[in-house]
């Protein structure tokens, strides 16, 4: 069925999707950047290959994710029902406003459900919190492709029973 599903890709309707999908995740990687740390004190602090590497993953995790709401969407087409694997693209992107956030958003966001801390600084412009984002990602890219491959269909034996009398 994974055949199936990389042929959906390949069609006109997936690829503008993806396309949508990937222009989207970069802008809101970039804007999550930005408010971070923009990309000119990114580089006065940490250097130039920070940014490169930032950017690289910015790119990375925007095509890894666009392909798994991809698959996601053809899983449904193929089978009628979405994967759990999904639902990380969910944490990727919750674990992403708690931790990879601009810290004022943060803060305010625990203040609002009673946890008050403060985040005083991300190490690396946030870089190992975009990391964990990644695996993240990865993982539910991998479930999403393991539920493609192993997905059983749900066939009513009531119905099949009743056809064999009939015939």
């Amino acid at each position: 069925m994974i055949s199936e599903a990389l042929k959906l890709q390949k069609t006109k309707k997936y690829i503008i999707q993806g396309t949508l999908f990937f222009l989207t995740f970069v802008l809101i990687y970039t804007l999550v950047d930005g408010l971070n740390m923009s990309y000119a004190n990114m580089i006065s602090t940490y250097g130039l290959s920070l940014v490169i590497i930032n950017l690289i993953l910015n790119v990375t995790m925007s095509f890894l994710s666009a392909f798994l709401m991809n698959l996601s969407t053809a899983m449904v087409e193929l089978k009628g029902r979405e994967g759990k694997g999904t639902k990380f693209g969910f944490f990727s992107v919750f674990f992403g406003i708690l931790t990879y956030g601009c810290t004022s958003c943060v803060i305010a966001f625990f203040a609002v459900v009673g946890i008050s801390f403060s985040v005083i600084a991300l190490p690396l412009a946030g870089l190992p919190y975009k990391l964990i984002s990644l695996v993240l990602i990865l993982i539910g890219l991998t479930w999403v492709i393991h539920e493609i491959k192993n997905g059983k269909c749900t066939i009513k034996t009531d119905t099949l029973d009743t056809n064999a009398e009939t015939k």
